[in-house]
């Protein structure tokens, strides 16, 4: 079983880019993530350190509590600072406006250079590992991106991205068929493979979307 970063380490995992995993640190800690497993060295220059699936579950979890209470002084950022996707039915609902587009357009930005530099043959038409171990938060971002409206806390007036029993499919839903199938079309347009179903019981249409390999 690996072990338990040191608190240097957790700070530099921490710190990483939230949606493209880039890392920023010393060199001997960069190569002590590496070691862990934590991190990968990326083979094209300017070989930049990004977080393994591993280091991203590291991330992402609850931090544990300090033994040391003088230790508050280095506490890491709220995590409300971090930038999330928007899976639709958020309760609260979040704020939007210009701060959150220019938020999104970056994470957008950030996303297609990680799949550039990730994807073996440095392609941006089509998702990436991270991607694929982060379904919903990559459709979501996806269809944010594009300028589609998440649904509110009622779950209506927008998508909504739900997990599926499916592995590597996520399930879109929106209020009419016009906006399914402009859902559908950005999906297509950003490498997802999409396709419209009923769901047997409640008679409502909805796409599965999985990422294309090729």
């Amino acid at each position: 079983m690996t072990r338990a970063p040191t608190a240097a380490q957790r700070r530099v995992i921490e710190a990483a880019d939230p949606v493209t995993g880039r890392l920023r640190g010393t060199q001997a800690q960069l190569a002590a993530l590496v070691r862990r497993g934590l991190a990968f060295r990326h083979a094209r220059p300017p070989h930049d350190h990004f977080l393994t699936p591993a280091g991203h579950r590291i991330r992402e979890a609850e931090p544990e509590p300090e033994l040391d209470p003088g230790a508050a002084a280095v506490e890491r950022p709220a995590a409300a600072g971090v930038f999330a996707a928007r899976a639709g039915g958020e309760d609260p609902a979040p704020e939007s406006g210009p701060a959150r587009l220019r938020e999104v357009r970056g994470a957008w930005q950030g996303m297609l250079e990680l799949r550039r530099m990730t994807n073996s043959d440095g392609a941006t038409d089509r998702p990436c590992g991270w991607e694929r171990a982060h379904l919903v938060r990559a459709a979501a971002l996806a269809l944010e991106a594009a300028g589609h409206r998440p649904a509110g806390p009622d779950g209506e007036g927008g998508y909504r991205v739900r997990e599926t029993p499916q592995p590597e499919a996520v399930a879109v839903y929106a209020p009419d068929g016009e906006a399914l199938r402009a859902c559908a079309a950005t999906l297509e347009r950003t490498g997802w493979q999409v396709g419209e179903y009923t769901e047997p019981r409640t008679r409502a249409r909805y796409l599965l979307a999985s990422p294309r390999r090729v």
